[in-house]
């Protein structure tokens, strides 16, 4: 997809990168404290790997062959403005890779995806303490004044 000076190229996730893609999403549930399962992880990668299901993940590759990097990303429904947009669910850069470039590489790699796609908007959220994170989203994207919710299903 891209690849800059640096030596980190962009592309679509590929079957054989399973094993490193686990433990970039291991790390990411690592830093949101959020407890991962084996079989939760195959889920996702599962879904990743089917043309049919709306997930998708791009990773960044140093030279050497390595993923550093991961976004996961889908298209929504905008009902409002009749429009598709994008949503990255999940993007991380492994700890030792933090301020090569790959996270905007990945970033921008989305921004492309979603004009070739005719998408509206590429929407994410984020943790309000995610400092480093939000100072790089500050530079590339419009901070909006919507606050989440989350509800669980049921009574």
């Amino acid at each position: 997809m891209s690849t800059v000076s640096t030596g980190i190229t962009i592309r679509a996730a590929r079957a054989e990168d399973f094993p490193q893609w686990r433990a970039l999403y291991q790390g990411y549930a690592d830093f949101y404290e959020v407890e991962q399962t084996e079989e939760a992880a195959e889920r996702v990668w599962s879904w990743v790997n089917d043309p049919g299901h709306e997930v998708n993940a791009l990773v960044a590759e140093d030279g050497e062959g390595r993923l550093i990097g991961l976004a996961h990303y889908r298209p929504f429904a905008r009902p409002l403005s009749a429009t598709t947009g994008g949503f990255l669910d999940d993007l991380f850069v492994a700890p030792d890779s933090r301020g090569s470039g790959a996270a905007d590489l990945l970033l921008g790699a989305l921004r492309e995806i979603a004009a070739e796609r005719g998408w509206s908007v590429v929407r994410w959220i984020t943790a309000d303490d995610n400092h480093r994170a939000r100072s790089k989203y500050d530079q590339l994207a419009t901070r909006t004044m919507w606050v989440t919710y989350d509800m669980a299903p049921g009574a």
